[in-house]
């Protein structure tokens, strides 16, 4: 199948924004990627790329052609799904994308009880934010999003939404470790750490202290979830997350509710391109994935 090569070549021109870039990623000389594209707009009969200074960019002919072959390929791993199934060698690869609270405990945990009824199913999972992920399913760079208040867009299907209540993680040892409920008060009365403004637990947070009298100033900021959770080892430090990404593995930390009638809560939602036919393991997976997030305290709701 060189042909399905060649146009994977197409596709790295167009992620990578240069010929030269491209080709290290493949693995191939420059000189071979560039002729496969010249090839391929001679048949055409029209550029693919816009040649600038500083790399390619896609014509309007490019941006059809390169989701004929984004959509090409996504058919072509389907239909090997569903032969790889008929000779019942249970293998396939499921492509998530999943906010960085999905990551941190979550997946891994349900990754692996997957594969211990599918072993030679292999995960490829991309750690992205909310506007990243609808961008990423939209160029088929995965077959999933299992994503924190993902956006509710005309072209993405939500396959199963979670109601996330926002919750405070202190260490076993803090003082208020002690409480089943903490009053947001109480909590400010120690050094707060938090995610960066861009994360959506910190900007549920923030929209909900705009209405009260309550002020917060976190010690420190971060992008890293991990980070954070070894800041709560220190100073009788705590901090705030979606239920899902509270969970510790470990068992040093604690997640207690918060008191204040009203708090905020998010959405975990599950979702893929409308219209998009998913591989029959990536469908085995969605299944197994709603039992492990049906909780006695879960409430799912299918869309």
């Amino acid at each position: 199948m060189n042909h399905l090569r060649f146009l994977n070549y197409i596709d790295e021109i167009a992620r990578a924004g240069s010929i030269r870039q491209a080709a290290e990623r493949l693995h191939v000389v420059a000189s071979s990627v560039n002729r496969r594209l010249l090839d391929f707009e001679e048949e055409l009969g029209t550029p693919i790329f816009e040649r600038l200074p500083h790399g390619m960019r896609l014509t309007a002919a490019g941006e059809l052609f390169i989701n004929y072959i984004r959509s090409h390929r996504a058919a072509l791993d389907q239909t090997r799904s569903h032969i790889e199934e008929l000779k019942g060698l249970r293998r396939g690869q499921i492509r998530l994308l999943v906010s960085q609270g999905v990551a941190v405990s979550f997946l891994p945990r349900a990754i692996a009880l997957f594969q211990q009824t599918h072993p030679m199913v292999e995960f490829h999972v991309l750690v992205l934010d909310h506007v990243q992920a609808l961008n990423a399913l939209r160029n088929y760079q995965a077959d999933l999003a299992l994503v924190l208040n993902l956006p509710d867009e005309a072209d993405i299907e939500r396959l199963l939404v979670l109601p996330q209540p926002l919750k405070l993680m202190l260490h076993r040892s803090h003082p208020l470790a002690s409480q089943r409920e903490v009053r947001l008060r109480d909590a400010f009365n120690y050094p707060v750490v938090l995610p960066d403004a861009d994360f959506g637990a910190r900007r549920l947070l923030q929209r909900y202290l705009k209405r009260s009298s309550l002020t917060l100033a976190p010690v420190i900021t971060s992008n890293s979830f991990e980070f954070l959770r070894g800041c709560l080892h220190h100073n009788q430090m705590v901090s705030f997350q979606f239920d899902i990404g509270s969970q510790d593995e470990g068992g040093q930390l604690a997640v207690r509710d918060i008191a204040e009638r009203g708090f905020p809560s998010g959405e975990l939602v599950l979702a893929r391109l409308r219209g998009r036919q998913l591989e029959v393991i990536t469908n085995v997976w969605v299944e197994a994935l709603q039992q492990q997030l049906q909780k006695p305290t879960a409430h799912i709701h299918k869309v």
